[in-house]
């Protein structure tokens, strides 16, 4: 497997990680990041490190820093919701609305019959999340929309619960929130796509990121969107 690299300089990588791929080494073991790594020094001494995670299900950018200073800037930027983000997913449902913002605030579960997950609850940590409709397809009870989110926290799971509690579907495929528990129902995978990262360094340039859109969406049904406008560096 080779990674696709979208953006590089002397401290940053943005790949566009494959969909099926652990940012972590999973308890049970096998392949992760970790094993293609070496081959993204790209002539450097040392190995990039992951700034943030995107669950193994989803594809598309993610930034790696290439020294441990780069690694310290690139988490505060996360830290101070300086880093922008587009995310492409997919539901079956056409949503009452165009577009809106979900404000629902998340805490952290767990059951012996189902594992850990999200749910909104007041007293949970805050999470905002502007979406808009970027397509529909089919007719009646059948219908299957592409929406952009753009997320303003960066909560675990948070667009998959604001997908589900906030739009009113599940993310198609999500084995958590799906209708069926541990199951990928409508696609082999969670049908979510980190579709652009944006980052502006001082006294740098700004990393602009854009991953392509997946041919898994396209077998879904769905057509490629325009990129949305990204501020130049």
């Amino acid at each position: 497997m080779t990674i696709p690299i979208l953006y590089e300089d002397g401290e940053a990588l943005v790949i566009d990680k494959p969909a099926g791929l652990p940012v972590d080494r999973p308890r049970r073991g096998g392949k992760c990041l970790d094993d293609h790594l070496d081959e993204l020094k790209l002539g450097f001494q040392r190995r990039p490190m992951a700034v943030h995670r995107l669950d193994t299900d989803t594809s598309g950018c993610l930034l790696l820093a290439r020294n441990p200073k780069a690694l310290k800037r690139f988490n505060k930027a996360f830290e101070d919701r300086l880093v922008g983000k587009t995310y492409l997913a997919v539901i079956d449902i056409e949503p009452r609305e165009q577009s809106g913002t979900i404000e629902l605030s998340l805490s952290k579960i767990s059951s012996a019959e189902k594992g850990w997950r999200m749910i909104a609850a007041k007293k949970g940590k805050p999470a905002v999340s502007h979406w808009e409709l970027l397509e529909t397809i089919g007719e009646g009870d059948r219908r299957r929309s592409l929406i952009r989110f753009r997320p303003e926290t960066g909560r675990t799971h948070q667009l998959r619960v604001h997908a589900l509690q906030g739009l009113g579907a599940p993310l198609l495929g999500d084995p958590v929130y799906g209708p069926i528990h541990g199951q990928h129902t409508g696609a082999p995978r969670t049908m979510l796509h980190a579709e652009t990262l944006t980052l502006d360094r001082e006294g740098k340039s700004r990393i602009t990121a854009y991953a392509p859109f997946p041919e898994d969406f396209v077998r879904a049904g769905l057509s490629a969107p325009p990129a949305p406008e990204l501020p130049d560096g």
